[in-house]
């Protein structure tokens, strides 16, 4: 883990003592922490969970010399990771400090959920493919990681039974936030989600206010695979 504390000024002043070879290699031990802070991250917390969380260990051996670049990496299904700059700066908006409870929309190999784990109290994620979730809940495990439960079930749907949700981080692009997931939103709760049909997107922050969901910012642009269920795209 970093010696340390990060920032994105931090991270900054590190990439330029190292363009002049004076640095101490904190920056080039961590690449994505380096990608992220460009990205424009600044919460330590956020920046320290990247650190701290091998993405690595979250991929097939085949793909491992892949994993501290800042780019996506295939995944079964047709689908491909999130670009880690662009996870950070999905995690950052929703302003976990420590206690919230969180749902996560599309586990994939589990490396955000293992992000989420070190900034929540408790996670629960839900993934649309049987053998990912599996696959996720092994490296939890074997990381010793406590506060992840990983479903199988229909991500468009959330996970009512474990409603409400301080924050909703969703990894697949739809139009419109599906109405289960605004429900298990709870009051002032934070939801990211790419708005769009899938290809080229608006990721979204939005706060739940009055029952309602209150659009804030637009935190990227950036492209995801469509939200697939009974209130997304049809299969």
């Amino acid at each position: 883990m970093a010696q340390f504390t990060w920032g994105a000024a931090a991270v900054a002043d590190r990439l330029e003592l190292g363009c002049r070879g004076a640095h101490s290699g904190d920056v080039t031990e961590y690449p994505l922490v380096a990608a992220a802070a460009l990205a424009g991250v600044s919460d330590p917390r956020v920046l320290d969970a990247v650190a701290s969380v091998p993405r690595a260990d979250f991929v097939p051996p085949e793909l491992a010399a892949e994993a501290e670049r800042d780019r996506p990496i295939p995944i079964p299904h047709g689908q491909v990771t999130t670009q880690p700059s662009l996870v950070a700066t999905m995690v950052e908006a929703l302003e976990l400090t420590g206690p919230e409870r969180v749902l996560e929309i599309g586990t994939g190999y589990g490396w955000q959920s293992a992000l989420l784990a070190r900034l929540a109290v408790e996670v629960w994620s839900i993934e649309r493919w049987d053998d990912l979730a599996a696959r996720a809940r092994m490296q939890l495990a074997r990381l010793g990681v406590t506060n992840v439960e990983v479903v199988v079930g229909d991500g468009s749907e959330g996970v009512a039974e474990h409603a409400p949700y301080d924050a909703i981080l969703v990894s697949a692009a739809f139009p419109r936030v599906p109405a289960p997931l605004i429900e298990q939103l709870a009051e002032n709760g934070r939801l990211v989600q790419p708005i769009g049909r899938g290809g080229d997107e608006d990721v979204v922050l939005f706060r739940k206010r009055d029952g309602a969901l209150e659009r804030v910012r637009t935190v990227a642009e950036a492209r995801f695979v469509p939200l697939v269920g009974r209130q997304g795209f049809a299969a």
